[in-house]
């Protein structure tokens, strides 16, 4: 199984264990991460599973797409490292990854 890391606005972590191509949205929602609220369902249509990636893993969770840009757009608080955790397949290389969630999913 793959650890991933979610650290809440607040700043409490827990670590969730993950199986290899879920999405970190689908590990979030399964493992009770309230603050991924996932409106969509991992169609990346929503941006409510929007994620800050821990600098550390950016190389690792890949590139985003046009899609992906696009739908940031409507997210609040857009970084450099925001993701839709929807969008980051878990993978055997992502074991440790640390993801953030901003203090808003609108």
């Amino acid at each position: 199984m793959v650890k991933i890391i979610f650290v809440s606005s607040s700043g409490e972590k827990r670590e969730v264990e993950a199986e290899p191509g879920m999405t970190v949205m689908e590990t979030a929602t399964k493992g009770g991460i309230d603050e991924i609220v996932a409106e969509c369902g991992g169609a990346c249509a929503c941006a409510t599973c929007h994620v800050y990636v821990d600098d550390a893993w950016t190389d690792k969770t890949g590139a985003k797409s046009a899609m992906e840009e696009s739908m940031l757009d409507f997210a609040e608080n857009v970084e450099v490292n925001s993701r839709l955790s929807c969008q980051i397949k878990v993978s055997d290389q992502l074991d440790g990854l640390i993801v953030r969630m901003p203090e808003s999913q609108h």
